[in-house]
C-alpha cells in the first residue's frame, strides 16, 4: 500500500474534519423493519451483501432477481435466496466465521437506497426454500438476516454518479469482458472465445 503523510487515526481527528453527525442522520436509524422498509425491499431487484471473515477481510457480493426476491419474514427477519453461481460461496464462508452482514438495497430510478445491518445464518428449511422458488426450482440455501439496524440513505451519490441516467453512462465497448478477465487473471489455458461461450451458456441456462 502507498504511504501518506496525513492519515486520520481516531474518531476525534475524524470529527475535527467532518464535524458531528447531523441529528436527523442519527435519529433516522431504526431497529425493526417498518412499512417503509417493507415497501423499499419489496420493490428492490438488487442488493449488495457485505460480510467479513474472522480476520476482518471484507467482501461485497451483488445479489439480483425480480423485485421483492428478498423476502421480509417479519419485522426483524429477511430471507435472501441463493441462486446458482460460481460456488465460491464467499459470503457463506464469511458468515460461518462472522455473522455480521451489511445490506444495501437499490431500486432502479430511485435516488435513495436502504441500508440494513444485522446478523446472518445459512438456512436449509424446506418450507423457506419453497417460498423462494422460481420456475419450480428451490434454492439450495437461504441467507437469513436478523435485522439490527435499518435506515434510508440519501441520494447524493446517485446524483453525482448519474447512475440512473443512461445518457451519462460511460461507453463500455472497450472494457474487458468477463471471459477475458477469467482467462488473464486465472492464467487459463482456454481461449477467450471458449470461455465466453461458457459464460453466455450459463446466462441462458443456469439462472435458477
Amino acid at each position: 500500500m502507498m504511504q501518506f503523510s496525513e492519515v486520520v487515526g481516531c474518531e476525534a481527528e475524524l470529527r475535527a474534519v467532518l464535524g458531528p453527525a447531523l441529528p436527523r442522520s442519527v435519529k433516522k436509524e431504526i431497529r425493526r423493519l417498518d412499512q417503509h422498509c417493507r415497501a423499499l425491499i419489496g420493490s428492490s431487484p438488487f442488493v449488495l451483501v457485505a460480510s467479513s471473515d474472522a480476520q476482518g477481510r471484507c467482501d461485497v457480493s451483488p445479489k439480483g432477481d425480480v423485485p421483492g426476491f428478498v423476502q421480509v419474514l417479519d419485522d426483524e427477519t429477511l430471507a435472501i435466496p441463493d441462486r446458482p453461481g460460481n460456488r465460491r460461496a464467499d459470503t457463506f464462508c464469511n458468515v460461518l466465521q462472522n455473522p455480521h452482514v451489511g445490506l444495501l438495497f437499490l431500486i432502479p430510478g430511485k435516488l435513495e437506497t436502504l441500508r440494513v445491518n444485522g446478523r446472518a445464518q445459512i438456512v436449509r428449511d424446506e418450507d423457506l426454500r419453497a417460498r423462494t422458488r422460481v420456475a419450480g426450482k428451490l434454492p439450495a440455501l437461504v441467507l437469513v438476516v436478523g435485522v439490527e439496524q435499518a435506515f434510508i440513505h440519501c441520494g447524493k451519490c446517485m446524483i453525482r454518479s448519474s447512475l440512473w441516467q443512461p445518457a451519462a453512462w460511460p461507453d463500455v465497448a472497450g472494457l474487458p469482458s468477463q471471459a477475458q478477465c477469467l482467462v488473464d487473471h486465472g492464467g487459463l489455458d482456454e481461449s477467450v472465445a471458449d470461455v465466453e461461450a461458457w459464460v453466455l451458456e450459463g446466462r441462458r441456462t443456469r439462472l435458477y
